[in-house]
């Protein structure tokens, strides 16, 4: 086997450090060149997000606006702006809202305001049957009304708006069960008469009445409106007090017969529902 002297193994061992010192060092001038592009790369991206960021600011509508703009909306338009301050105002309010603990019962603003007819009622129990005889018979006039305009007037929308509340009452109304206030006066005369159970979420007497007031301002009832709303403010102050509804349950109440009467409408206008003046011919859809 041949030997290699001392000159030819000097030779080939310099040979392979020279090699391998040039790997190494266009190595290194690789990654250098592809950490160069990188950082080039991301620069442009950044630049074209400012880019982007720029136009958008350029184009936003309060860009534009001016210090007369300002003014202005605070002038012609208050309502929204007193919402805008109650809505800072009501934050305030509930982060820093001390939360009624689970052990005692439920915080009603409206109790508190009625807390002298509650005290009455409970001392007088005939007044509070009288009253709630009062509120039965107003129930009716509202029924009365709602099944008049359907049956003799042959107008559907007051009937389909109380169809679906009272559907949308009985969903929400099982769905979250409330207690019952402990200073609850019930009355046999009371709607729906006899004592029995009844939904507290939400109030079905005050939504069918603003239906119906609501349908009665359509047909330029106006007087007969104002009445209907003036009866039904009677009977918000007389479920306070007897504690036959939380506030909540009046309120979402109101905004349910609102709700409902635009939303029957909105169905009467899709489906094209009408009564025909002719009995014998009934309801018909197109």
């Amino acid at each position: 086997m041949p030997t290699m002297d001392a000159d030819s193994s000097n030779t080939l061992r310099f040979r392979l450090t020279a090699a391998t010192t040039n790997d190494h060092r266009n190595g290194f001038d690789h990654c250098h060149c592809s950490g160069e592009g990188r950082k080039i790369a991301s620069a442009a991206e950044m630049k074209a997000r400012k880019s982007r960021l720029k136009g958008w600011l350029e184009t936003a509508s309060f860009m534009k606006w001016r210090s007369e703009d300002v003014v202005g909306v605070v002038k012609y338009h208050p309502i929204p702006c007193f919402f805008a301050m109650s809505l800072l105002f009501f934050m305030g309010v509930e982060y820093t809202l001390r939360m009624v603990p689970s052990t005692s019962p439920p915080f009603d603003l409206g109790f508190v305001a009625t807390s002298w007819l509650n005290q009455a009622l409970s001392s007088r129990p005939d007044l509070n049957t009288l009253f709630a005889a009062l509120n039965t018979v107003f129930v009716g006039m509202q029924t009365t009304y709602i099944l008049w305009v359907f049956l003799i007037e042959g107008r559907a929308r007051p009937g389909l708006a109380a169809l679906f509340m009272f559907t949308c009452r009985g969903i929400l109304g099982y769905t979250t069960q409330l207690p019952l206030p402990e200073e609850f006066l019930g009355s046999g005369a009371d709607f729906p008469v006899g004592n029995v159970s009844f939904f507290l979420f939400y109030s079905g007497h005050v939504a069918s009445s603003v239906i119906a007031s609501i349908d009665m301002r359509r047909m330029q009832r106006k007087e007969l409106a104002w009445m209907f709303d003036f009866l039904n403010v009677l009977q918000v102050v007389r479920l306070l007090g007897t504690r036959g509804h939380y506030t909540i349950d009046l309120a979402v109440g109101i905004g349910a017969g609102v709700l409902f009467d635009s939303l029957a409408g909105k169905y009467e206008e899709s489906r094209k529902v009408y009564v025909a003046s002719a009995p014998s011919n009934g309801i018909y859809s197109t």
